[in-house]
């Protein structure tokens, strides 16, 4: 089964600034959602909205054990800044990127 996904929707989540802090929080490994929602002042339900697309396309993976915990799939994640259908893609990611942390 191949996964669709629109690749500029992945993108403009993972540069939103707040979305962006949450996924910083993941690159040391799993966290539970209360941990994230502390972490960048919204509540649990905003942590989960800002991510259910990449949660939805398997960028985030969720586990629910008694409490909501999140990991990042950082291949998957890395492969989208990496690789586009060509160059300009490519190069309007890192434009839209920069664009957000200035």
């Amino acid at each position: 089964m191949t996964d669709t996904f629109d690749r500029e929707k992945v993108i403009d989540c993972m540069f939103d600034p707040t979305t962006s802090s949450i996924l910083a929080e993941l690159e040391d490994g799993e966290k539970s959602c209360s941990f994230l929602s502390k972490q960048s002042s919204i509540p649990e339900s905003e942590v989960l909205e800002r991510l259910s697309y990449l949660i939805e396309h398997e960028f985030i993976i969720k586990k629910t054990n008694g409490k909501i915990l999140l990991s990042a799939n950082s291949e998957k994640l890395s492969s989208i800044v990496e690789s586009g259908d060509n160059f300009d893609e490519t190069i309007s990611g890192l434009e839209k990127m920069d664009s957000y942390l200035n």
